[in-house]
């Protein structure tokens, strides 16, 4: 079964295409920082790589180029068997992958106001390869999937019951392809079973969430109704005083969707920092000196540490912490930052490990006596995507 996978974020696009159960996909490409002048495209072709300046184009246009970039090399030489989507939010509709027709892209979209970032996004990629492949059957694998076993003490808001009962507002929880994969990645590569372990997964990048895996089941996670609660992201201010908004609107006059705006697009790392959204840009700022994006990435830095250290309450403890996502799975000073907030926990960092990322060491950045792993796993949410888009077409 040959198999596009597509992941539409908020700004970026992540594509493989997988033939049969094969772990490792035909090709892959990415296109990152859509909408900005450094917005670029790149292929990872089975004989080369190929780099392509796209500024300013957005999904639509990246994934139209991928795709006749894919023809022209010869890598797509037939329609793919189905087309897997990984959408952000299902609300309470969907608790499991979907074949995406009419009713599903109806669902989809009145979720958006629950995902402004992502949903849009994925529903514009869901569209554009409808064009591209009208008759190939497309499926929805949606992140709040694998947070549909989180106990009711941990998905409730304390606010009048009625709300849930009537409208769905609850704690639904993100990533949940990555944390998923992750984590059976992890117990994969140290040899420890799933079903008796506590681990603390951390999806570190544009977008940021954590989640407290008990024997392999989500127990806890830091986003919310929507991905805006939890950690600090790269524009999503994350956790904040509810009455802050009571503030925006009456002291300051401002909107709803002003309010929504400021907070999902102009908050966290850019907001703080005053400079850019991506930690990277983030860290050159403040090593040529500037205060505002210093702060910017030890707030980052703290309040993801303050937030591990809380799911531990929901696992019991600490056996494995992992950390996947472009920052998590990139940035070493992050995660060491990370860490030295964590060290009660029993995380002892090796200074060796970490700035390589835990090669050669099946990813273990701890050392070797540390009471508890940190461990860097690459995430591989299109592979779990695929393997989900199958299942849902042949059972």
């Amino acid at each position: 079964m040959l198999t596009l996978v597509l992941n539409t974020g908020s700004s970026s696009l992540r594509f493989a295409l997988y033939d049969g159960s094969a772990p490792e996909p035909v090709t892959s490409g990415m296109a990152e920082r859509l909408g900005t002048p450094g917005a670029r495209l790149e292929l990872d072709l089975p004989e080369q790589e190929l780099e392509i300046d796209i500024p300013d184009e957005l999904h639509e246009q990246a994934l139209r180029l991928a795709i006749s970039k894919l023809h022209e090399h010869k890598v797509l030489k037939q329609q793919p068997d189905a087309v897997g989507h990984r959408v952000v939010h299902g609300g309470e509709h969907f608790t499991a992958p979907a074949l995406i027709n009419d009713e599903a892209l109806q669902i989809i979209e009145s979720c958006n106001h629950l995902a402004p970032l992502h949903n849009p996004s994925g529903l514009l990629g869901i569209k554009v390869a409808q064009q591209i492949f009208p008759d190939t059957p497309q499926v929805a694998v949606f992140d709040t999937s694998f947070h549909q076993t989180l106990p009711e003490h941990a998905y409730l808001y304390a606010i009048p019951r009625e709300f849930y009962s009537n409208h769905g507002v609850r704690r639904y929880g993100f990533h949940g392809s990555s944390h998923g994969y992750v984590a059976q990645a992890a117990a994969d590569q140290l040899a420890f079973p799933i079903e008796q372990s506590r681990i603390i997964s951390s999806h570190l990048g544009n977008g940021c969430s954590a989640t407290a895996i008990l024997n392999g089941k989500s127990v806890d996670t830091t986003m919310g109704l929507t991905p805006l609660e939890g950690l600090v992201m790269g524009t999503r201010s994350g956790d904040i005083d509810p009455g802050l908004l009571i503030f925006l609107g009456e002291q300051l006059n401002m909107s709803i969707q002003e309010i929504s705006d400021l907070l999902n697009k102009q908050s966290g790392l850019l907001g703080l920092s005053g400079q850019s959204n991506d930690m990277r840009t983030c860290r050159k700022h403040a090593d040529d000196g500037c205060h505002e994006a210093a702060m910017a990435v030890e707030i980052f830095c703290y309040r993801a540490a303050k937030s591990l250290a809380a799911l531990t309450v929901a696992t019991g403890g600490l056996d494995t912490l992992i950390f996947t996502g472009g920052i998590g799975e990139n940035d070493f000073r992050t995660r060491a930052r990370i860490m030295e907030h964590l060290q009660h926990l029993g995380l002892n960092i090796d200074p060796e490990r970490n700035p390589n990322h835990g090669k050669n060491h099946r990813g273990v950045i701890t050392c070797d006596d540390s009471p508890a792993t940190a461990v860097v796993i690459p995430t591989r949410e299109e592979l779990m995507i695929a393997r989900l888009t199958e299942q849902t077409l042949h059972g």
